[in-house]
């Protein structure tokens, strides 16, 4: 049974900046102290992650297998199971966005896009906008791109049942971006 497009997401309520203490930039993010007033009124100093936003997609192949990345996160020092998801460059269009890290990170393009919508992974301390998609009707790659320097990562096929059985065995790493577009994906597949 097709889901119902999602709603549109509630406007924003911008707290107002009142100084910028201090700031560090890093690679493609930035942390900013910065002194704020809420919308409540209230004033405090509040650090914050300025990000570029990043795509997502849950890929499935055509006999019905989910595409996964085993991926090494060396905030956690440790190996997350996850979907593949990348950083948008300056500019860049979600969808090409996920389109080039699907061919870079598990080796297929895809045929057929879905949008499954926004999340927000970190809220309380990032502005981190992620773009969640279903990528459908795969093909791999002959030669697929070369991925990231730094990006340590084995490509892993699971069954519907085999996934949500890892997700609720407590044996491996969740990836809150990972279970939220996946929970969405289901609903979008009616699984």
């Amino acid at each position: 049974m097709p889901r119902e497009p999602m709603a549109p997401l509630p406007p924003p309520e911008p707290s107002q900046l009142l100084e910028t203490i201090a700031a560090l930039d890093s690679r493609k993010i930035r942390f900013e102290c910065n002194r704020i007033r809420l919308p409540m009124g209230v004033e405090g100093t509040f650090g914050i992650i300025r990000h570029p936003g990043a795509s997502l997609a849950v890929p499935i192949t055509a006999d019905g297998q989910v595409v996964l990345l085993r991926q090494y996160r060396f905030a956690v020092q440790a190996r997350l199971l996850e979907f593949p998801a990348g950083t948008l460059e300056e500019g860049e269009d979600p969808l090409e966005s996920m389109q080039r890290e699907l061919g870079e990170e598990a080796g297929y393009s895809a045929a057929r896009w879905d949008v499954l919508g926004p999340m927000l992974p970190c809220p309380g301390y990032s502005d981190e906008v992620i773009h969640c998609f279903l990528a459908r009707e795969l093909s791999p790659l002959e030669n697929p791109p070369a991925g990231d320097d730094d990006e340590d990562l084995e490509v892993v096929l699971m069954s519907p049942a085999e996934l949500d059985a890892r997700l609720a065995s407590g044996e491996e790493w969740l990836d809150g971006k990972s279970v939220t577009a996946w929970f969405r994906a289901k609903q979008l597949l009616g699984l």
